[in-house]
């Protein structure tokens, strides 16, 4: 008999698995991560509902089950160093999903050892991210444990899940008529499958959950104030995941955070994914501003492309690499600068910066201003025209010579 840890979220797939995996003789210690899904949505209760996840693995025959509350791990170590490198995959997605999986397989690490277990095992699919993701992690971590993918070794559709579900005594939220997918932490929450995998259907109002309707939405602006002090965000002296829980009620009432997108897995496939993630795209927008206004030229247009890799590595599974580490080390080397505070007015679905100042604020209105008090010498311009144009003029010489 082996003992396995297995990482469970209570859904369709990991309950599923969970049985099946008992049913195959193991004995299986259900491991629940808290990662502030409940407070992102500014639920109630969630100590009850990570309890009842609890004792759903217990009632259904685990060994043992645990929940680990891991929320300001998650934002310490994962969230806040994505936010200073204003991670977003391709430019639009804030990689909620992405950012937990490694923490996810630390938890599991962890887990084993205090188990005495060999085996860790997740419930992802042969074509997903989130198995590159663990795995890679794990193996990062502590290689000597064995890694079991279940459901990639023996696919299953969603619609066999729940049929096996229904055989077998395991209660799930699923439908066929309501089938999707969720993942959900304090950063966002990642929507897929049933009708949202044909990229042409609008996404049906039933997959939303954090995000208001357009209906439904305040019919004023409102604005709030984020605060930074070298980097680390706040909301009228709230911090960590309460802050981001805060601002998520608030743009999401504004139905801010919507992101509708095809995707490049990391296996190669295209893939039509639908996230919420108001607070991520609020404070990810608050921090470009005012990034844009203590940093140099040289400084944002370097690090437009680290930030583009560093949202690459840690979609691909490639958090633990020493790349991401030394990405880390960029960004905080100009870390004290990002202080300062950004006003974001929140409408009909925008999060849009309103304002912006800063005690390291490059910008000087002496210099910029086009009224009076301008101190600009506007006569130094051609002269630095004149040598900036040098090589142009150079290239034009040649090319009338070799015509003539």
């Amino acid at each position: 008999m082996s003992r396995i840890v297995l990482a469970y979220s209570g859904g369709l797939d990991t309950s599923v698995l969970l049985k099946k995996l008992i049913i195959a003789g193991n004995e299986v210690v259900a491991m629940t991560a808290d990662l502030g899904e409940s407070d992102a949505r500014a639920g109630q209760g969630a100590a009850a509902e990570l309890e009842a996840v609890r004792q759903k693995a217990l009632a259904l025959g685990a060994y043992d089950a645990v929940v680990i509350d891991a929320r300001e791990r998650f934002m310490n170590e994962y969230v806040l160093p994505a936010l200073a490198a204003n991670a977003l995959y391709e430019g639009v997605y804030p990689l909620s999903a992405a950012l937990s999986r490694p923490l996810i397989a630390a938890l599991l690490v962890e887990t084993a050892r205090r188990f005495h277990a060999d085996t860790v095992a997740h419930g992802c699919t042969g074509k997903g991210n989130d198995q590159v993701r663990i795995e890679l992690a794990v193996r990062a971590l502590n290689p000597s444990l064995t890694v079991r993918a279940p459901l990639r070794e023996t696919p299953l559709s969603r619609p066999d899940a729940i049929a096996y579900a229904a055989e077998h005594g395991v209660p799930v939220a699923h439908s066929a008529a309501k089938p999707y997918s969720v993942d959900a932490n304090l950063w966002g929450r990642s929507i897929e499958a049933g009708v949202l995998e044909d990229p042409w259907a609008e996404p049906p109002e039933d997959a939303f959950a954090w995000t208001a309707a357009p209906a439904k939405r305040p019919r004023e602006p409102d604005e709030v104030v984020i605060h930074f002090e070298e980097g680390m965000p706040s909301l009228s002296g709230v911090r960590g995941a309460v802050l981001v829980a805060q601002v998520n009620a608030l743009a999401g009432a504004h139905g801010v955070g919507r992101i509708d997108l095809i995707e490049d897995r990391v296996i190669g496939v295209k893939s039509r994914e639908v996230y919420e993630a108001p607070a991520a795209t609020v404070l990810i927008a608050a921090h470009k501003a005012l990034e844009r206004i203590t940093l140099t030229r040289d400084e944002l247009r370097f690090k437009a492309v680290a930030d583009q890799r560093y949202a690459e590595l840690a979609y691909d599974g490639l958090w633990m690499s020493p790349l991401r580490g030394a990405l880390d080390a960029f960004n905080g080397a100009f870390s004290r600068r990002i202080t300062g505070d950004v006003r974001m007015r929140l409408y009909q679905g925008s999060a849009a910066t309103a304002g912006v100042r800063s005690p390291y604020a490059l910008y000087d209105e002496a210099l910029a201003t086009y009224g009076e008090g301008d101190a600009f010498d506007h006569h130094a311009a051609g002269g630095f025209i004149r040598c900036y144009g040098l090589p142009l003029d150079r290239v034009a010489r040649l090319s009338l010579a070799v015509k003539a």
